[in-house]
């Protein structure tokens, strides 16, 4: 049987992960690896990269890295170019670069603002920058750029840079879409919400609760009708269809994954 993307080019860009587990940007290779993507896996670190590496030829997929800094345009330049020049070709582009900073309009500092418009937002508009030229000249693609449901609601912190940007993304993204529909070149939006990934033990949890993980958790699933946190897969499962031909007529909208927390109006 035909895999959903069989001998499609896929860039995913933040594709390692902080710590052991399932973060969005691993399962995502490993996931597309196993539908028969050939992955190009792009993060700051290599070595962030090697248990993505693992995982993704695990599942049967073919995998190359690249490390790049998707804030620099010129390093973004030379990454796609070193796609092109490794597979011939780019048919699908994850952005899955950002982080959060705490803070709100007073207390957040303007090199923090800054930092986080760049690494959540403009590496989304640099990839699709130097993206979507090498699309159209193999007559389309598709694109899945992931956002927060803490740019559509309050999600339980001050962190006023990284939901405006994470807003950004979902408007960059519909607009994106509809200028480039008629050049056969998708454009959506995956929003996860509270997800367990290995960034919420090693980062989040000394951010937000002093280290204590457990609190940590429990707050967040706290939130989550379903009474239970999402991973990295199933972010990875709805980027897998959006840029599967069975989404041919879905672009420039957003699917949110968050087991119904945005639906409550508490």
């Amino acid at each position: 049987m035909t895999r959903r993307l069989q001998d499609k080019v896929a860039i995913i860009n933040g594709a390692g992960c902080v710590g052991p587990g399932w973060g969005n940007g691993r399962a995502t290779a490993a996931i597309f690896g196993r539908e028969g993507a050939k992955i190009f896996a792009v993060d700051l670190r290599a070595d962030a990269m090697e248990e993505t590496v693992a995982a993704t030829r695990e599942a049967g997929g073919e995998i190359r890295t690249h490390t790049c800094d998707v804030t620099e345009n010129d390093q973004v330049a030379a990454m796609v170019c070193a796609c092109i020049k490794s597979y011939g070709r780019v048919d699908i582009l994850v952005n899955n670069v950002g982080g959060s900073a705490a803070g709100g309009a007073v207390a957040l500092s303007e090199e923090a603002w800054d930092r986080q418009i760049d690494l959540n937002l403009r590496s989304v508009f640099l990839a699709c920058k130097h993206v979507i030229p090498e699309m159209e000249k193999v007559g389309g693609g598709a694109i899945v750029n992931t956002a927060s449901t803490s740019g559509l609601r309050w999600t339980g912190s001050a962190q006023v840079a990284y939901a405006s940007s994470k807003a950004a993304i979902i408007q960059f993204s519909r607009v994106t879409a509809v200028e480039y529909a008629k050049k056969n070149i998708r454009v959506n939006t995956v929003v996860p919400g509270q997800m367990h990934t290995p960034m919420v033990e090693v980062r989040l949890a000394g951010q937000r609760t002093g280290g204590d993980v457990n609190a940590l958790l429990q707050s967040r699933v706290a939130r989550i009708p379903l009474g239970f946190m999402g991973d990295g897969r199933d972010t990875a499962h709805a980027a897998l269809f959006l840029v599967s031909d069975e989404a041919r007529f879905v672009t420039g909208t957003e699917i949110v994954v968050d087991g119904g927390m945005t639906a409550r109006c508490d």
